[in-house]
């Protein structure tokens, strides 16, 4: 019993669950702006496997934060697809997200065999310089970034003009829009945020955490943020303790193995554990009113 308490809590678990909280936790702040905006983007997961790739790729020609700047402009490319097709076009947003993850998975292996002359893996990157923590190990800087945007991403929401304007077409855009608010314009710009942030976290991944581009090495995160981001109640803060719940469910995966339980169990305990808080909590959340609604601006934007 010691023994599993030490694999549940010892700073080896701490430090695999933080590795994991990065990426989930970015995927889901992007969430947070583009759903608080009145979009459903369940096209997150594809835009962090664009992440992946490009972060990986651009690393290999400018360097990590070279690549980690592609992974940015990848998954806000990727989210300007859903945007014009949400927003502009009125589209289905769940068809418009589904489109994105099926192109996910064709363009990146197409462009790895164009790239790399196979279609699974990148070569070895290099990734930026860590610095130490007492028995944590070697911390990517990317994880004291997550928290600062975290921090920001509240600040931004609660306190500012952009914030409140971004919320306000969520929840009733014709009332936004009476006070002067460009509905189509905070909601490109809820969407373009979601995958700036998706990029980032794709990018996190193949750079810091892998340290090469691997077909699937996602692992439908974007569907775990997609249910962390409910969890939270479309809260950066909520969405925080949601993901770290999630992290330390997946850090399990990789310390928790004793004779007694089965290892098959153990690695899809993350996705259990996603099925099971979601039926649990989803009648006590509150998502904006207006998210996933068509919206046609009753005036030039």
């Amino acid at each position: 019993m010691p023994e599993i308490l030490l694999q549940l809590f010892g700073f080896a678990t701490i430090a695999s669950a933080l590795r994991a909280f990065i990426p989930l936790y970015l995927a889901t702040l992007g969430g947070v702006f583009n759903e608080r905006s009145g979009v459903v983007n369940i096209g997150i997961d594809g835009m962090m496997i664009f992440g992946t790739w490009f972060g990986a790729w651009g690393a290999l020609q400018w360097g990590p934060v070279g690549g980690l700047l592609a992974a940015v402009v990848a998954g806000t490319l990727a989210a300007l697809i859903h945007a014009v097709a949400t927003v502009t076009f009125r589209v289905d947003h769940i068809v418009s997200g589904v489109a994105i993850n099926i192109l996910a998975i064709g363009v990146p292996r197409f462009l790895s065999i164009v790239a790399y002359g196979q279609g699974t893996q990148s070569p070895q990157v290099d990734q930026l310089p860590k610095f130490s923590l007492p028995r944590l190990g070697d911390i990517s800087p990317i994880v004291p970034l997550t928290l600062v945007l975290g921090v920001a991403a509240w600040y931004v929401l609660n306190r500012t003009v952009f914030g409140l304007r971004l919320r306000s077409v969520g929840e009733n855009p014709r009332a936004a829009e009476s006070l002067g608010v460009r509905v189509v314009v905070m909601r490109y710009a809820g969407v373009l945020i979601s995958g700036a942030f998706a990029g980032l976290a794709g990018g996190y991944l193949s750079i810091e955490l892998v340290g090469l581009y691997r077909e699937g090495m996602n692992q439908g995160r974007g569907f775990i943020a997609l249910a962390a981001l409910i969890l939270g109640n479309w809260s950066p803060i909520g969405a925080a303790l949601s993901c770290l719940l999630f992290a330390w469910t997946e850090a399990l995966t990789v310390f928790l193995r004793v004779d007694w339980i089965n290892d098959a169990f153990i690695s899809s305990l993350p996705y259990i554990v996603t099925l099971v808080v979601l039926g649990l909590f989803f009648r006590r959340v509150r998502p904006p009113k207006a998210v996933g609604q068509a919206y046609e601006a009753g005036s030039p934007v």
